[in-house]
């Protein structure tokens, strides 16, 4: 038997995958994870948004031939993902950028800036997901 549980002290293991629909984590956390997801899909998706660019401003042909690409509702709704990504991104980054400095990083403040960071991106997100599929 090991000295840990023979004095009685909590033991920790890693967390399965199975053990991840338990497993509650802060705001803070949701945030932070999210921040990685966001960070991963504009650096794996800008080659292809850059080709994309690239080809539409050859000629008014092919921008015209693109633009009629982005009207499908499956397109938007990719579009859609790249922005609320950016958005979450940018502002998740101002956060992670004043934690750096050593502002709000107690568990109050971090939790405040987490509530902040959503308040302040999902908003923005949605008001151009009303631009995107053409309700003003």
């Amino acid at each position: 038997m090991s000295e840990s549980s023979k004095a009685g002290k909590p033991q920790f293991r890693n967390i399965g995958l199975t053990d991840l629909v338990r497993y509650r984590l802060p705001l803070a956390g949701i945030l932070s994870i999210l921040h990685r997801i966001s960070g991963a899909i504009i650096f794996l998706l800008l080659p292809f948004i850059l080709f994309l660019l690239d080809k539409s401003l050859l000629s008014e042909i092919s921008f015209e031939h693109f633009r009629g690409i982005a009207a499908h509702w499956f397109v938007k709704l990719i579009i859609l993902v790249l922005v609320w990504a950016y958005l979450h991104h940018f502002c998740a980054g101002i956060r992670h950028l004043l934690m750096d400095m050593h502002m709000g990083v107690d568990k109050q403040a971090a939790r405040k800036s987490a509530v902040i960071v959503f308040a302040v991106s999902l908003p923005l997100a949605g008001l151009i997901a009303l631009k995107l599929f053409g309700v003003f």
